[in-house]
């Protein structure tokens, strides 16, 4: 087996086509990378998730002779009439956050495939890399209204997300701000966070990043289309903000307004990478065009020997 088996291989179409194959190879260079110590937040090698003295509640059970007195949790207790104490979970198991962007401008693609195909291969092969040896993922997907996938292990956190990747309403023009403040609040212990999105839109959402990257590891991943860095010479276009419906009809055979274009989708990401940049947040630009896996993967492997 040379790759991992797409799971929505039956609904591909070729308007939407799909990340396109993940070379195990590339996945488990990624796993290495996601599960290694991210600036300190870890130590060394992972053990498996094991109850202990953490930040993070696990599980509430019985009282069992031996336990900690100051673990009662007395709501549980008063409710049910039975002494029951808190487990928690230790902070030697990894969670990753995805916080990934399913907003209209993400069905946007010129090349081989859409930026949503793009972000969903992201969310795949950083979802398996992040759900091995124990450590836990979670989701944030914003577009609509966002919904939330809570922490959880192994392979049943992987089809979590996988499911929740296929039942996810695609559209909207959900904000990355609103996204980024509710992964703060349910984000409680310390972790990585993977921010997944083309980042087009307002530039509002700068306090509640920097609020995020305090807390925890956040790495962007921006995913781009060549279209939108600069027009093609072909003739007359009617361009459409798919998240607003604003329509603009112009004539690509004016080199000045091509001009004018490339210049303003530049400072439009100088804008973006300085925002990045000054919130402490590491960043990479994946591609409609070509393969984007083996970038990520090697930003990884940069962003690991760089720590």
């Amino acid at each position: 087996m040379t790759a991992v088996q797409d799971p929505f291989a039956p609904l591909r179409t070729p308007a939407r086509p799909g990340p396109g194959r993940l070379p195990l190879p590339s996945l488990r260079a990624l796993e290495l990378t996601v599960g290694r110590r991210v600036d300190g937040l870890l130590a060394g090698d992972y053990r498996s998730a094991f109850a202990g003295i953490g930040s993070e509640l696990w599980q509430v059970r019985p009282y069992e002779p031996g336990d900690d007195v100051r673990r009662i949790e007395w709501n549980v207790t008063a409710r049910t009439g039975e002494t029951h104490v808190r487990v928690e979970l230790a902070e030697r198991v990894l969670v990753t956050w995805l916080v990934l962007d399913t907003s209209a401008s993400m069905s946007f693609g010129t090349a081989a495939r859409r930026k949503a195909d793009v972000a969903e291969g992201v969310a795949v092969a950083v979802g398996y890399a992040a759900t091995r040896r124990g450590n836990r993922l979670g989701m944030v997907v914003f577009g609509n209204e966002p919904q939330v996938e809570r922490p959880r292990q192994g392979r049943v956190a992987l089809l979590d997300t996988l499911h929740l990747l296929r039942e996810a309403p695609a559209g909207g023009s959900g904000g990355l701000r609103d996204a980024l403040e509710l992964t703060d609040r349910v984000a409680r212990q310390r972790a990585l966070v993977v921010i997944v999105s083309d980042f087009r839109g307002p530039l509002d959402w700068q306090p509640a990043l920097l609020r995020l990257a305090g807390r925890h590891t956040v790495l962007a991943v921006e995913v781009r289309d060549p279209r939108e860095q600069e027009l093609a010479d072909v003739g007359e276009l009617r361009l459409v903000d798919p998240e607003t419906g604003r329509q603009l009809r112009v004539d690509t055979r004016d080199a000045g307004l091509r001009a004018r274009f490339a210049d303003a989708a530049a400072q439009e990401r100088r804008a973006l990478v300085g925002l990045l940049s000054g919130a402490g947040v590491r960043h990479v630009a994946l591609s409609t065009e070509g393969d984007w896996l083996r970038p990520l993967a090697a930003f990884l492997r940069r962003r690991e020997r760089g720590r």
